[in-house]
């Protein structure tokens, strides 16, 4: 099957399956395990911050993050059509104790003027602002970058009124791969930020979180309680290792490549809208205007030996990723092209 439906479908390489084998291992809670040791060093450097964790999921690094950061009772401010928001369950209520307030972005970035606006005063009758959150790229806004200006902007304010602001970079270095901006200068706007060893990157699993000293400490414990105090975790930090220092972070731009070639031979098939500036990995499209429904054109598509997602009422998503050749994205555009009957 030709696999759309997102890039967490990605399997890891030979190599990385090789280091897993071969990794030396050791127990992570007393700290003892030097692949994992090395991973969140390699990170933190990335990253320009002092410490990194590795943990579980990029859910659960944005949780960590969260409860690090929030009181119960404040509020966390965000875009909204963030993942925070719309896919990770109400966590940041359940665990954090705090409520949202989203924002309306466009393509994803907040106006700072609307952020600074949304920050609660000292009235009794509301919740203190405790967090901002952003997300780059954006997956609801179809894997849009947004800008290191735009978040410079909104940290000074989160400055002067003393927010921590906490980026959800699951796909981070799609966001540096598409502008040829480093990573730390993303994250340099932030007091902590988690990415995704998993989706473009390849690792079969797991996430990093970093930010200061401080954070990290009160991390590793919030971790702990929240079941993801890992033992000899050096087999899955090992490709980890592998993608972020080996050719996993290059080959993105092969994935961009590959979105782009599919994005533009979409838009010549008579009946489909493409709903987003394709920056990166993601392609939204619309068929209301085709002969077909969602459901069927999906169907089809599968019968076809193609796979891709529904992402809304309205929207189907195709998401490239290592697995994927250029050859694979031609028979999508035939396949695309046979099913409206173009």
């Amino acid at each position: 099957m030709i696999d759309l439906r997102s890039d967490t479908v990605t399997k890891p390489s030979e190599k990385m399956r090789k280091a897993m084998y071969e990794a030396e291992v050791g127990d992570d809670v007393y700290g003892d395990d030097p692949t994992v040791n090395k991973l969140e060093k390699i990170a933190a450097k990335i990253l320009g911050k002092e410490a990194a964790l590795f943990v579980t999921s990029g859910t659960q690094g944005n949780q960590i993050a969260g409860l690090v950061h929030c009181k119960p009772g404040q509020e966390v401010i965000m875009e909204a059509q963030a993942h925070l928001f719309l896919y990770e369950a109400a966590a940041l209520s359940v665990f954090a104790g705090v409520q949202i307030k989203t924002l309306a972005g466009e393509r994803g970035a907040m106006k700072p003027s609307d952020v600074e606006a949304a920050i609660r005063g000292n009235d009794i009758h509301e919740p203190e602002t405790g967090l901002i959150c952003i997300e780059n790229t954006h997956n609801k806004a179809g894997g849009a970058v947004i800008p290191p200006g735009n978040m410079e902007n909104i940290y000074q304010i989160a400055k002067r009124y003393g927010i921590p602001v906490h980026l959800d970079g699951a796909r981070l270095f799609n966001a540096s791969v598409a502008t040829q901006i480093p990573v730390k200068e993303f994250a340099k706007y932030t007091d902590s930020v988690q990415f995704c060893l998993s989706k473009g990157l390849g690792a079969p699993v797991g996430s990093i979180i970093a930010g200061s000293s401080d954070f990290i400490f009160k991390a590793r414990k919030w971790r702990k309680r929240l079941g993801g105090g890992l033992r000899q975790v050096g087999v899955l930090a090992a490709p980890g290792i592998i993608a972020l220092e080996e050719e996993n972070v290059n080959l993105l731009e092969i994935d961009h490549e590959n979105a782009k070639q599919l994005a533009e031979g979409l838009l010549n098939i008579k009946g489909i809208v493409i709903e987003n500036k394709v920056e990166t990995n993601i392609i939204l499209i619309n068929i209301t205007n085709s002969n077909k429904t969602m459901e069927i054109f999906l169907h089809q598509l599968k019968e076809h030996g193609i796979l891709a997602g529904t992402f809304g009422p309205n929207n189907i998503r195709f998401v490239t990723n290592n697995s994927i050749t250029k050859k694979d994205i031609d028979k999508v555009l035939l396949a695309s092209r046979k099913i409206l009957n173009y």
